[in-house]
């Protein structure tokens, strides 16, 4: 039977840096920017249109689109977004 455990565990990549709202947040380069406000604790990135109830990243697959924000002024799911030092990420007005 093969071992189903990561034999050297897991390694996180090289820390970056990117804004939010004018805040400085740090990401590790190979999460999706997505994951990287949530683990900086940015659940809610958007308000519903209809409701305004809040919105956040729901499937991290490209799916249910609850996760858009602005990336450098432009709309974008921000789970199909690999987080990058630099990034202005604006949640004010994503939606």
């Amino acid at each position: 039977m093969t071992a189903l455990r990561i034999a050297d565990g897991f390694r996180r990549g090289a820390a970056v840096t990117f804004d939010v709202d004018g805040v400085a947040v740090v990401g590790h380069r190979g999460e999706t920017l997505a994951a990287a406000l949530l683990a900086a604790g940015f659940a809610r990135l958007r308000h519903s249109p209809r409701d305004f109830s809040p919105r956040g990243a729901y499937c991290f697959m490209g799916a249910c689109q609850e996760c858009v924000v602005q990336v450098g002024g432009v709309l974008r799911q921000s789970c199909q977004v690999p987080v990058e030092d630099g990034l202005v990420v604006g949640l004010k007005g994503s939606l």
